[in-house]
């Protein structure tokens, strides 16, 4: 049967009255599974006891439900940090009981004016809550507009409120924002903000201004994980994505636990990453590769994670937003699973799902009516009992065939309706057994009220302190001193634990079976995402990001060793990422799509890349996924066929055998570890009594036999790479002199050509008549038509443009036909981009053969990588601006 309901009286608030289907606060609630007829919902079992056993405060947020100007519900999104939606006030139950006193804990600060609310959570010992308040705020508050977002505390004992850091002691301006506040074991405080302090501290090596970075949506300041003291002092970055990392809770381990909206380049998903409480040995946990477990496999997002005693991981699986601003719990196996049906290495066997509904609701993941209702937030118990506390809002529709409409519960018959029209929710605190399979109401819902953030102050296990790594004890102080962190990678051949060098990793490292030359990759290249002031700094037009929504630097090159291994240093506290190159310094695979990160003095590990995210992608990142393919040296003898310089020990990869030595040898010590602003590759491996060595590579900006009209790297780091050094390449600055310059004709050095003028690519020829530009592509720098504030060769190289012709069918008319673009944006090997460089090729035959030197050759490779991008710096004097 469906819901056994019982007409209540009307329930009033101070929005609006309106008749209501209300559920019993303490009375018969339905039987689970007992739904014939298209019954909206599964609950449990019937229940009449009083569910107060659980004897420790319980808190919560009540607000007003937020609505429109049109009475409908504004919709919450996952990915807009700042949002404020008042009045709202934190509140406590002396127990989870329906008959418990509630307290009003906010009111002395909140009383007569607008406030908001959020996250809120309890220390392990039950004694203090925490959470995030702003306030007050006017009535047509500007979410960007200080009060911000700040974290209060509050101690039970003695009933004392207060901010945790001191507004006139605070170092940040006071537009900062600070949510999602956690207690580490050791008593101090993660938590989201926007105050970036790692970010703003890069930003003065880079010689810019310190700005709060806009997320990669450019909505709003990115909020990443920050640690403080428990007095607010010593506040400092532990997590550096491009966008918000949100919900950060601490597990039984000591690791910290929290949701990553991957919004790289190719990505756009809300995981779960974990790292130790100072940063280090960050890691992807759980969802890369489980977002589609929506309804209908939809996709979904993995927010509000919490531990559950039994360490598994309790989670809230809804889209973005529209969806009444909740979803459905889920119940993740991360001990055993990296996703949904991907065990880690150890459980190889195990095929899944990892994850399960932690209720039996019929919960909707999709926009629209869910028949199961919807989840706010949960807080599981530790009490050995497995019992949840949730906020939940039951299904209910509005009966338009009533004046005014009436709110009725969800029924097979309402559900079936072309057009069904979701009343306002009415999210209430519930306790949830699945023991007894049964959710008992804590207290009575109330029409245009909305409870949410629930928490519950039971003294628990304290989680392990993991202690912060020191410099010269755990972490390298060398490195610490350099600012950097090492990348070692055992293998790019190595993708998902199979070995897929031709024939294997082996083989393709010694030189007798694998030519060097014939190596299919030879160069790794660090890619950085480059920070985005919002507009009050500098108001940048979408001019100045071309064909690209991003802006990208480069850090610098390393070679690959030959059996694939890598071992490098990268800049500390920076987010960037890899990408695999061949002899011509151009991506051979699809870029890792994540962020990456060291901490200064730290090493990371991976035993090599993997494939893109798809229907037989395999999710990586995270430790004990995939076992290496690639064993390395047998150990007491030089790999085979390469000289004893680098003698390995047993296990060792080429990059770990030659660093090894070079830390001992070089001066300065580790040299070989430090990548470069030049392309740079010499053969110090191949015996030559054995085989020919490699052919010397050298791709270099400041080469005098290969001149580049515009170096986009400094001077100094032209010469000695350091943490610091960036490659910015910008359009008109550094592409177009290439098209500007004079170029002797290799067949005539008495012949000079300019690709931009005379007869060329112009729409002058050299006489100053008109005519069509050779291949129909303008290279000079006059303003585009399409976009004035780019130039036209810009345009016409990335974007297709129209050009009249005479109609070959009549040669009295004309026609408009469509041409270009020339080069792909994001491949420097795609198929255009291909088709551009091939004509440069020495020996191709072709009418281009041998104009542009492999410098030059070498900066259109790498800015096509990046994003082929109009400017990657946003203060360039000369950068378009609205």
């Amino acid at each position: 049967m469906g819901w056994q309901l019982i007409r209540q009286r009307l329930m009033r608030d101070t929005v609006q009255a309106r008749p209501l289907w209300v559920l019993p606060a303490l009375a018969a609630v339905v039987g689970l599974g007992a739904c014939s007829s298209g019954g909206n919902i599964s609950l449990g079992k019937s229940q009449v006891a009083d569910p107060a056993t659980v004897d420790f405060p319980v808190f919560y947020v009540k607000r007003q439900v937020p609505v429109n100007a049109d009475g409908t519900l504004q919709q919450d999104d996952l990915r807009i940090m700042r949002t404020i939606v008042p009045p709202a006030d934190l509140f406590m139950r002396a127990s989870a009981s329906a008959s418990a006193s509630e307290t009003n804990i906010t009111a002395r600060i909140t009383a007569g004016q607008l406030w908001d609310v959020k996250d809120v959570d309890t220390s392990a010992d039950g004694t203090k809550v925490i959470f995030a308040m702003r306030g007050p705020l006017t009535k047509n508050q500007q979410t960007k507009n200080p009060p911000s977002w700040r974290i209060y505390e509050y101690v039970i004992k003695t009933d004392n409120l207060h901010v945790v850091i001191n507004p006139a002691s605070d170092p940040d301006p006071p537009t900062v924002n600070d949510v999602s506040p956690h207690y580490l074991p050791d008593g101090r405080i993660v938590f989201s903000s926007t105050r970036q302090t790692g970010e703003q501290a890069i930003l003065l090596d880079e010689g810019k201004p310190q700005f709060s970075a806009q997320d990669e949506a450019r909505q709003e300041p990115a909020f990443v994980v920050e640690v403080m003291n428990a007095d607010g002092t010593g506040v400092h970055q532990i997590s550096f994505n491009q966008s918000h990392d949100r919900d950060a809770t601490v597990l039984a381990s000591g690791r910290v636990l929290w949701s990553r909206w991957d919004n790289a380049p190719g990505k756009d998903a809300m995981s779960l990453y974990s790292a130790n409480p100072d940063g280090t040995d960050l890691e992807l946990y759980y969802g890369a590769n489980s977002h589609m477990t929506g309804t209908n496999n939809t996709v979904v997002e993995f927010v509000q994670p919490r531990e559950m005693q039994d360490g598994r991981i309790m989670a809230l699986m809804r889209q973005y937003t529209d969806v009444d601003d909740g979803g459905d719990l889920v119940i993740i196996d991360g001990i055993h699973y990296a996703e949904n049906t991907q065990p880690l290495a150890a459980n190889s066997t195990l095929t899944g799902p990892a994850q399960t509904r932690a209720t039996a609701n019929n919960v909707l993941t999709i926009p629209g009516p869910s028949p199961g209702g919807r989840f706010s937030s949960a807080y599981p118990l530790r009490d050995g009992t497995g019992r949840i506390l949730i906020s939940w809002s039951q299904c209910r529709l509005l009966d338009q065939t009533q004046t005014p409409p009436a709110i009725v519960p969800c029924t097979a018959t309402g559900l079936a309706q072309p057009t069904p029209q979701v009343a306002l929710p009415l999210y209430s605190v519930w306790m949830f057994d699945p023991k007894a399979d049964t959710m008992q109401p804590i207290m009575q819902p109330a029409e245009g009220v909305m409870i949410s953030d629930v928490a519950v102050a039971q003294p628990r296990a304290l989680p392990n302190i993991i202690l912060d790594k020191v410099p010269g004890v755990d972490l390298d102080q060398n490195l610490v001193d350099a600012n950097v962190g090492v990348i070692d990678i055992r293998s790019v051949y190595d993708i998902d634990g199979v070995d897929t060098a031709q024939p294997n990793i082996a083989a393709v490292a010694d030189p007798t079976k694998t030519p060097p030359n014939m190596r299919p990759v030879r160069f790794v290249r660090l890619e950085k995402a480059v920070s985005i002031p919002d507009k009050t700094v500098v108001d940048l037009s979408g001019a100045a990001f071309g064909a690209t929504n991003y802006m990208m630097e480069i850090l610098g090159y390393a070679p690959i060793e030959p059996d694939g291994s890598v071992r490098l240093e990268v800049p500390a506290n920076v987010a960037f990422r890899l990408s695999v190159l061949d002899g011509n310094a151009r991506r051979t695979v699809p870029v890792q799509g994540v962020w990456l990160q060291v901490k200064a003095g730290e090493i990371v590990s991976c035993n090599g890349c993997h494939r893109p995210a798809g229907p037989n992608g395999k999710s990586h990142g995270r430790a004990g996924e995939f076992a290496s393919a690639w064993a390395g040296a047998a150990g007491g003898a030089p790999f085979p066929h390469s000289l004893a310089t680098f003698t390995p020990n047993a296990g060792e990869t080429m990059a770990e055998a030659r660093m090894r030595v070079s830390c001992v040898n070089d001066s300065p010590p580790c040299a070989q570890m430090q990548p470069s602003v030049n392309v740079s590759y010499t053969d110090v491996w191949t015996d030559p009594a054995a085989a020919t060595p490699g052919t010397p590579i050298l791709y270099s900006y400041t080469d005098t036999n290969n001149p580049i009209p515009a170096v986009p790297t400094t001077a100094v780091c032209a010469t000695a790479w350091s943490a610091s050094c960036r490659i910015i390449i910008n359009y008109p600055q550094h592409l177009q002199p290439l098209w500007d310059a004079a170029r002797p004709d290799p067949a005539d050095a008495t012949v000079s050509h300019t690709c931009s003028q005379g007869g060329c690519h112009n729409p002058l020829d050299a006489a100053g008549a008109a005519q069509m530009p050779a291949g129909n592509l303008d290279l000079t720098k006059a303003a585009s038509p399409a976009v004035p504030q780019e130039l036209v060769s810009y345009q016409q190289l990335l974007f297709p443009h129209n050009i009249v012709i005479v109609d070959p069918t009549d040669p009295t008319k004309t026609i408009t036909q469509s041409v270009g673009p020339y080069l792909n944006a994001g491949s420097a090997n795609g198929g255009l981009s291909a088709q551009f460089f091939s004509r440069f090729a020495p020996g191709s035959g072709s009418t281009h053969a041998g104009w542009m030197n492999i410098a030059e050759l070498r900066l259109v490779s790498e800015w096509l990588d990046i994003g082929a991008q109009y400017f990657n710096n946003p203060f360039d004097p000369a950068v378009p601006v609205n």
